[in-house]
C-alpha cells in the first residue's frame, strides 16, 4: 500500500478485513457485489439529500446519467 488512506478507504478496508477474518471457514460471497451494495445506497440516499432531492443535481455529482440514477433509486427503493 504506497499511498495513504483516506477515511472512506480505511473504512473500507477495515471492514472487508473484518468480513474476512469473521468468516469462520465458511467461503466468502462476492465480496465486490457486497462491498458495491453496502456502499452505494448510502452513497445515493446522501447525495440525495444534499441535493435536496434533485435527481438531476445528484447525478452530476455522482458522475452517473440520470436515469442510471433513477434505476439505482429504484433497485434501493429510494424515494
Amino acid at each position: 500500500m504506497a499511498q495513504k488512506d483516506n477515511e472512506l478507504s480505511a473504512c473500507v478496508r477495515k471492514a472487508v478485513n473484518d468480513y474476512f477474518k469473521h468468516l469462520d471457514g465458511e467461503k466468502p460471497g462476492t465480496v465486490y457485489d457486497m462491498v458495491l451494495t453496502c456502499v452505494e445506497r448510502p452513497l445515493i440516499e446522501t447525495v440525495l439529500y444534499h441535493t435536496e432531492g434533485n435527481q438531476t443535481r445528484a447525478s452530476e455529482l455522482l458522475g452517473i446519467n440520470r436515469n442510471t440514477l433513477r434505476k439505482k433509486m429504484q433497485q434501493y427503493k429510494i424515494k
